[in-house]
């Protein structure tokens, strides 16, 4: 399996603009900028990207987790908030708030954290990943 995404810049890094568009089209040259990135401003960037992808990949592998030990959970919210520190995105911060019926706490640590070093995404970041995980 293969995934693109197209970037188009223009301009300079602090005053040009640019958009980003997925194969799927999820992302439509959905616009991002300096602004969106480092400030305040309308659009997208490429962090939040990555908290997206961190958060529904580590979702899903946690399903496939938790049905490999004979649990089907009834929600998994997962939130990632990705930091940028000095040009590099330091840290990936999971919290978890799951739903499984008739899971001990034992074996929904264990899921949760065999999700963490596993899903793809966590393989592919150079970055330190923490996970706050309760079940509500």
């Amino acid at each position: 399996m293969k995934r693109t995404a197209t970037a188009v810049w223009n301009g300079s890094g602090k005053d040009g603009k640019g958009n980003m568009t997925t194969q799927s089209t999820t992302l439509n040259k959905t616009q991002y900028s300096y602004k969106s990135r480092f400030e305040e401003g309308v659009g997208t960037n490429p962090e939040e990207l990555i908290a997206a992808a961190h958060a529904g990949c580590f979702a899903m592998k946690l399903s496939f987790v938790l049905g490999g030990a004979g649990f089907t959970p009834d929600s998994l919210e997962v939130t990632s908030t990705v930091s940028l520190e000095d040009g590099t995105i330091k840290s990936s911060a999971l919290v978890l708030k799951a739903s499984i019926p008739g899971i001990s706490a034992e074996k929904f640590k264990e899921c949760a954290e065999d999700a963490k070093a596993n899903c793809p995404v966590s393989k592919v970041l150079n970055a330190e990943i923490t996970l706050d995980a309760s079940l509500v």
